[in-house]
């Protein structure tokens, strides 16, 4: 049976390179993040992102991320895998857990989920899982 975890993280770094790879218009970056988690996922993580950003702004990134710490009381980590993009001018953002990646009393655990990015900037998250 699937559960969720929903809550929300802050961006506590983004470390940002100069554009590996720039031209005409679109810019390929790599960034190095930290963030903080609330809610039913309770922890900290750091991911690895390659982001696209063309002349109207953001568009799209892919990336890795390990967390660490607690989902529902249990301890332990995963790693996430990233993808996000735009359709419409609207943007669109998911993640799933690696499989075999879990730690701890997260161990087995599987999932995917969702993040949205509030009107002040703020991000939540939810998080549909199974644990064995």
């Amino acid at each position: 049976m699937s559960k969720r975890a929903e809550g929300t993280f802050v961006l506590d770094t983004w470390d940002a390179e100069k554009p590996y790879d720039e031209r005409e218009g679109t810019a390929l970056t790599r960034v190095h993040v930290g963030k903080t988690f609330s809610g039913d996922l309770s922890g900290t993580s750091t991911a690895e992102l390659i982001t696209v950003s063309t002349e109207a702004g953001p568009a799209a990134y892919v990336g890795v991320e390990r967390f660490t710490g607690t989902l529902n009381g249990r301890t332990g980590g995963f790693v996430l895998q990233h993808n996000a993009g735009g359709e419409n001018g609207r943007p669109w953002l998911t993640w799933k857990i690696v499989e075999t990646s879990g730690t701890g009393d997260l161990k087995g655990i599987k999932g995917e989920g969702q993040i949205t990015i509030e009107e002040g900037g703020g991000h939540s998250f939810s998080l549909d899982y199974e644990l064995g």
